[in-house]
C-alpha cells in the first residue's frame, strides 16, 4: 500500500510539473536571486560590486566638483601653458643659434678668386708640334710692379683682422686693396705679362687676371664690361697697357665710392699687393697723374 502511495505521489508531482509550473513553488533561494536579478536589471555582477562602483563613481564626482580639484586643474593648465613656451623659445635659441653657425661658415672672403677651368681638347685632335726653343721662358725674377690707377689706398689687405663692409653692414676679411679713384678711370696693367682670365666675378663684378714672371698672378675687379680693345685671354700684355676702366660692377662693394679692386698671388698664395711696390710707386699712391693719357695710347 505504502508503495502505490509513492509511486502515485511521484507521478503526480511529474505531471504538476509538466502542466502547472506555476503551481509548485520555488524555493526561497532561488527566490532571491531572481529578485536580485529584476532589481540590478539582470547584471552578472553582485550586489556588493556594483555598490562599490557607485560609490567611486560618487566619490569622483564629488572630487571634481571640489575647490582642490579646480586650483590643481588651472596650476596644470598654468604648467602647460609654461613648457609650451619653454619649448618655443627653446626652438627659436636653437635656429637662431644654426643660422648663426651656417653665415659664419658660409661667409666669403671679398675678392676670391675662382679657379680656372680648363676646357678638355675634343676627342680625336692632336695638339700642335710647338718647338722647345720657341716657348716663352718664365724667369723666377719678380718684375717691377705699377699702380693700376692713380687714386687714394681707401681699403687695405687684411688676411687677420677683418674690416668693415659699408655693403654689407659687417665685418670680414679684404684679400686685396682697394684704390678709391673716379667711375671710368683707367685701369693699367700693374707689369708685363699675359691675359690669363676674363671672368665675371658674381661679388667682385668684370675681372681680368694676368700672370707674370716669378709665378706672379695680379687680378683687377670692379671693371667695367667694356675692355680695351685686344684684351682677350691669351694676350700679351706690356706694363702701363690698358685693360678697360673702372666700374661699379662689384656687388658686395656697391656701397662704397668708386675704386679698382686689385688682388696679387705669388707661387698660388695670397699676398698683400703693397708689399711689393716700390717706395717711389707708394708715394704717388694718392697722385691722380698716374698712367695718364694711357687711354689714348
Amino acid at each position: 500500500m505504502s508503495l502505490f502511495v509513492l509511486i502515485f505521489l511521484r507521478n503526480l508531482r511529474v505531471f504538476l510539473q509538466k502542466n502547472c509550473k506555476g503551481c509548485i513553488k520555488r524555493p526561497r533561494k532561488e527566490k532571491i536571486k531572481t529578485a536580485r536579478r529584476e532589481k540590478r536589471g539582470f547584471c552578472p555582477l553582485p550586489r556588493g560590486a556594483i555598490s562599490s562602483y557607485q560609490r567611486s563613481i560618487k566619490m569622483q564626482k564629488n572630487w571634481k566638483e571640489s575647490e582642490f580639484f579646480k586650483k590643481l586643474k588651472h596650476i596644470r593648465v598654468n604648467r602647460a601653458v609654461y613648457l609650451s613656451a619653454i619649448i618655443v623659445l627653446l626652438s627659436i635659441s636653437v635656429v637662431l643659434v644654426i643660422t648663426a653657425v651656417n653665415n659664419r661658415a658660409n661667409k666669403i672672403p671679398e675678392g676670391t678668386t675662382p679657379p680656372a677651368v680648363e676646357t678638355p681638347a675634343p676627342e680625336g685632335t692632336t695638339p700642335p708640334q710647338t718647338n722647345e726653343n720657341d716657348k716663352p721662358t718664365q724667369g723666377n725674377t719678380l718684375p717691377e710692379f705699377a699702380l693700376p690707377v692713380g687714386g687714394v689706398l681707401s681699403k687695405k689687405h687684411s688676411v687677420d683682422t677683418q674690416v668693415f663692409s659699408p655693403t654689407l653692414n659687417e665685418y670680414r676679411v679684404h684679400l686685396g686693396i682697394d684704390i678709391a679713384t673716379e667711375e671710368a678711370a683707367p685701369v693699367c696693367a700693374m707689369a708685363q705679362g699675359t691675359v690669363a682670365q676674363i671672368w665675371e666675378d658674381p661679388m667682385m663684378g668684370w675681372s681680368v687676371a694676368i700672370s707674370h714672371t716669378g709665378d706672379a698672378v695680379t687680378v683687377y675687379k670692379n671693371l667695367s664690361k667694356q675692355l680695351a680693345d685686344g684684351i682677350t685671354v691669351g694676350a700679351e700684355v706690356e706694363a702701363g697697357q690698358l685693360l678697360g676702366s673702372v666700374g661699379d660692377t662689384a656687388m658686395i662693394e656697391i656701397a662704397e665710392e668708386p675704386h679698382l679692386h686689385v688682388e696679387m698671388t705669388v707661387k698660388g698664395l695670397q699676398v698683400d699687393p703693397l708689399d711689393y711696390f716700390s717706395k717711389e710707386v707708394l708715394s704717388a699712391l694718392t697722385e691722380d697723374s698716374i698712367y695718364e693719357g694711357e687711354a689714348d695710347k
